[in-house]
């Protein structure tokens, strides 16, 4: 099958990443959101919409955290942090700092990204392709710490003054740390700082009894921001959707600009394919919000759900990822793919597509997992999608790097586009003559 060239998927994303900063509601998302619709309109998709998505935007204009030694008020720690979305916008408060949760203090977490042996995994999953045997010995480094989002929730519950998540475990020196994206508004400020920044803190607190002044600005307001979806007939009148988001933590290239990508390039082979040899009415969706509890994955499914029982398979496609090594200090892109997950429903048929697929594309280091291995949802932008039981296949990769500024251009897996493109084809030609039931 002939898809779109690597090359011109690589344009796309360029294109993508050169509008700048896309998070929900930000002028370089809209303007994003219009051009794919744009493209889809010159493919000739029908029904070309751009269906509004209300949500909360928010925008960070600075934070930093001054701590001194009690006992000697001229040694002084001063540094820029990175305000934590969605929490307090404007503060300034002043208190002593502690390693614990407690009342009236500004709690201090250290934080290291959490890590995830290959083995480990492959034990829970539902089938695997590895054929270079690497997944005995790779460990996965994962683009959050967990413990320090619980660490908040008890800092808030403690009645704490403010929080600081010092990343003395990030693998490179940076701050830049867009998490939470659940746009949960917490009551306190809150602020990363980088590894580098967090040690200097931790070593004057080592010293004694010390006490801070977190500073934070951000803006939240009303925002209205798009979907963008187009529709191509096919021979049956079931539907297949398939979708990734246009908005991201920053300039984002694998985070979503490599998903938006992975859509275009389906839509543009399956324009070019008569209608009587597309197996489904096909819907192209590219949603909005994702950083914002994917908002706009909600809003579609809010005003389409009298669509979701006539879809056999919602295939999402996000972060064609290389995996990065760190080489002084530095995040340097490997050759090799970051392993990839493939939340597919617990059908035995779907599962074996998929495994299937796998193999022919040869998609190294792939996963096929059941969509709740990890949480009660998928860990995509179409998790939603899950709770409704549409049936579905959402491929995904988690980089280190993945929610921060560190995410360009060189971390795109080229070699990947054209075999992710033609899997995600098989798949929906593999879905030929399936219909949805309550017992698939």
């Amino acid at each position: 099958m002939i898809v779109p060239s690597a090359a011109q998927m690589m344009e796309w994303i360029e294109t993508v990443v050169a509008e700048g900063v896309r998070r929900p509601g930000y002028p370089a998302d809209d303007r994003v959101a219009e051009w794919a619709a744009g493209l889809f309109a010159d493919f000739g998709l029908r029904d070309v919409r751009l269906p509004p998505v209300e949500l909360e935007a928010w925008h960070p204009v600075g934070a930093t955290l001054r701590a001194h030694l009690d006992a000697d008020p001229a040694t002084v720690v001063e540094v820029a942090a990175f305000a934590l979305p969605y929490t307090m916008e404007k503060a300034r408060v002043t208190a002593p700092l502690a390693r614990a949760p407690e009342r009236g203090a500004i709690v201090v977490k250290e934080c290291a990204l959490g890590r995830l042996p290959q083995a480990l995994l492959r034990e829970a999953a539902t089938s695997f392709y590895d054929p270079e045997g690497v997944f005995d010995h790779l460990e996965q480094i994962l683009p959050m710490d967990l413990d320090a989002m619980a660490g908040l929730g008890a800092a808030i519950e403690a009645g704490a003054a403010g929080f600081v998540g010092a990343f003395t475990g990030m693998p490179w020196e940076s701050r830049d740390h867009y998490v939470p994206y659940d746009a949960v508004r917490r009551p306190i400020p809150a602020v990363w700082l980088s590894r580098d920044d967090s040690r200097r803190l931790l070593a004057l607190m080592s010293e004694g009894p010390c006490t801070a002044t977190l500073s934070v600005e951000a803006e939240v307001r009303p925002a209205v921001s798009h979907n963008v979806t187009g529709v191509l007939p096919g021979r049956s009148d079931q539907w297949v959707i398939i979708g990734s988001h246009h908005d991201a933590p920053w300039a984002s290239a694998v985070e979503d600009a490599s998903g938006v990508a992975l859509v275009l390039a389906a839509a543009l082979y399956w324009s070019q394919v008569p209608r009587e040899r597309r197996p489904h009415n096909l819907l192209f969706l590219l949603t909005a919000g994702h950083m914002a509890h994917a908002a706009g994955t909600r809003a579609f499914i809010a005003a389409n759900r009298d669509l979701l029982g006539e879809v056999v398979l919602q295939l999402h496609l996000e972060h064609a990822a290389l995996r990065c090594e760190i080489v002084d200090g530095v995040l340097v892109p490997t050759a090799d793919p970051e392993p990839r997950w493939w939340f597919t429903t617990q059908d035995p048929r779907l599962e074996r597509l998929v495994h299937d697929t796998l193999v022919a594309e040869d998609l190294r280091r792939s996963f096929v997992v059941r969509p709740d291995i990890f949480d009660p949802m998928p860990l995509t932008d179409g998790a939603f999608f899950f709770p409704e039981k549409v049936p579905l296949v959402h491929f995904l990769a988690a980089p280190m790097y993945l929610f921060d500024s560190a995410d360009t251009l060189d971390k795109v897996d080229q070699a990947a586009l054209e075999p992710l493109t033609r899997a995600a084809i098989r798949i929906v030609l593999g879905t030929d003559g399936w219909t949805r039931s309550p017992d698939p």
